[in-house]
């Protein structure tokens, strides 16, 4: 008798959308990175607020924290946003 293994059901999603949810990004601190940063966060997020920006400064001045706050809408718009900014040229870190 041969049996079918378990189907493992699909993880449920604990964030309610839509909701608010802050990205850390982290980046070399030049010319130009908060620009960017927010110009992918208005392609994922029409509505995005630039001055709801946050920056921290690294303690030698070398990198700069950026968190931005997005409406989550959908997993796949959340996973696509972390995709676009882990590949950018002048993102080093995404959270």
């Amino acid at each position: 008798m041969t049996s079918t293994p378990p189907e493992t059901p699909r993880q449920e999603s604990l964030i309610e959308y839509p909701s608010l949810f802050p990205i850390k990004v982290m980046g070399e601190k030049v010319e130009g990175l908060v620009h960017a940063i927010t110009l992918i966060a208005r392609q994922f997020d029409p509505a995005f607020d630039a001055s709801t920006i946050e920056l921290r400064e690294s303690k030698g001045g070398k990198y700069l924290g950026i968190t931005i706050t997005v409406t989550a809408t959908s997993r796949e718009q959340l996973d696509e946003l972390y995709r676009t900014l882990s590949t950018h040229p002048m993102v080093k870190v995404v959270l």
